[in-house]
């Protein structure tokens, strides 16, 4: 064990993490997304027995958002003709504001497929069992700054 990792973050997703650089994309996928079949030339974790929420405030605990881009956060549109209401982007832009001042502004919305072209780049897609429509979302990793160890 270690002190200050989010007890939910797995020694795997943990290495994951840290592996990434500046600008890697980790997609948090819901319980219908289809994370094996995008996923099939990027790392895919399975958090099936978790939602995204919970995964999103552990990785944003230990991982900034990209400040170099204006929108380092992607959520998908809802498909034309669909009629779903959506409430989990309301919670995300909570989270999302409890990490980074933009808040709801650091977030870009990509139609399906767009969304898709996106998770075949990312580095790593992690497959939730979110039950939430349009749960599914992108975070574009920052740069951690060097910290003042000087006593």
């Amino acid at each position: 064990m270690l002190k200050g990792i989010p007890k939910l973050v797995s020694p795997e997703l943990l290495k994951s993490l840290c592996e990434m650089g500046h600008g890697d994309k980790v997609v948090i996928a819901d319980g219908n997304f289809p994370a094996e079949a995008l996923g099939k030339n990027n790392k895919v974790l399975r958090y099936d027995g978790n939602g995204t929420l919970e995964l999103l405030t552990a990785i944003l605990e230990l991982m900034p958002l990209d400040t170099l881009v204006e929108h380092p956060v992607t959520l998908m549109k809802i498909s034309k003709g669909d009629d779903t209401q959506v409430t989990i982007w309301e919670k995300y832009e909570q989270i999302l504001l409890q990490f980074d001042s933009r808040g709801k502004n650091a977030i870009r919305m990509l139609e399906r497929a767009e969304f898709y072209e996106e998770t075949e780049k990312a580095y790593l897609i992690i497959a939730t069992g979110e039950t939430a429509t349009y749960a599914n979302i992108i975070l574009r990793k920052g740069i951690v700054a060097e910290i003042d160890t000087e006593v």
